[in-house]
């Protein structure tokens, strides 16, 4: 259950997500507890869907299948509008999960692009 040295790896694979937010907790990207890989996380878009209301949003990631750590915290998103969240890179470890939760059910999308290193 350790993740590998990003000195030396031997594998990046690039990959992207889309991901509609609901309520409720919604996992983005999970890294697995033995895994043996890191996520790097290089972009998170969250867009509103809904042409009349803004909705909020709260990102977060979860260290060790436990403790939330918040990202953003109900963060407004306009309506007909996109909010790029992060301005620099993070990684997630194994047993980390990026999470996110909507103020409103079916308004917010999150687009998530990240590396697989290995």
């Amino acid at each position: 259950m350790t993740a590998p040295n990003i000195v030396g790896v031997t594998t990046i694979t690039g990959k992207t997500v889309g991901v509609a937010i609901g309520t409720s907790n919604t996992n983005i990207v999970a890294n697995a507890a033995s895994s043996n890989k890191v996520l790097k996380i290089n972009a998170l878009l969250v867009s509103n869907v809904d042409g009349s209301a803004a909705a909020d949003i709260t990102l977060k990631i979860q260290k060790g299948g436990s403790t939330d750590f918040h990202i953003a915290k109900t963060l407004s998103v306009p309506a007909d509008s996109t909010l790029d969240v992060l301005n620099k890179s993070i990684y997630l470890e194994e047993n980390d999960i990026l999470r996110a939760l909507a103020s409103a059910a079916s308004d917010l999308e999150v687009v998530c692009s990240y590396e697989e290193i290995s």
